[in-house]
């Protein structure tokens, strides 16, 4: 096989990496912020099953690539600058966090606005499945906002 017949491969190749969708970018003021709250777990680009109305008629769900943040305070699932949960001191109601064999769901809401944000941690759910529900029992704790 010559060079040449490798030149498509390399193309495809090329492209597919270049298209590759990039979700972990934030903020300088966010990354200040995060930084000073001492990052416990960041993961980019992860694939979150975000579901809502799970169990009832008309219930929906997608696969979203996305980005997360725990800190000591703060939780942040994100896709760059976007938000899609944020957990910090005096926003902790409504919020759970389960283990689910090797996946770690995060609930936020209750009744018909309940949604779930479900994900395969890189490193062992145990330690993320903790500090996230330590991050939502401090933001319970705190309902004032107040450090």
């Amino acid at each position: 096989m010559g060079f040449r017949s490798w030149g498509p491969a390399f193309a495809l190749v090329a492209l597919v990496w270049g298209c590759r969708q990039e979700t972990g970018r934030l903020g300088p003021g966010q990354e200040q912020r995060f930084a000073a709250e001492g990052i416990l777990h960041r993961a980019d680009n992860l694939r979150f099953r975000w579901t809502a109305g799970a169990g009832r008629r008309g219930g929906t769900w997608e696969d979203r690539l996305a980005s997360i943040v725990v800190t000591r305070q703060s939780l942040l699932i994100h896709k760059n600058e976007k938000v899609g949960v944020e957990v910090t001191p005096g926003r902790g109601r409504g919020y759970e966090v389960h283990r689910d064999g090797e996946r770690v769901r995060i609930s936020v809401g209750s009744g018909r606005s309940l949604e779930t944000w479900s994900f395969v941690p890189p490193d062992g759910p145990d330690a993320w499945t903790q500090d996230i529900r330590a991050v939502i029992r401090g933001a319970t704790a705190n309902p004032a906002g107040r450090r």
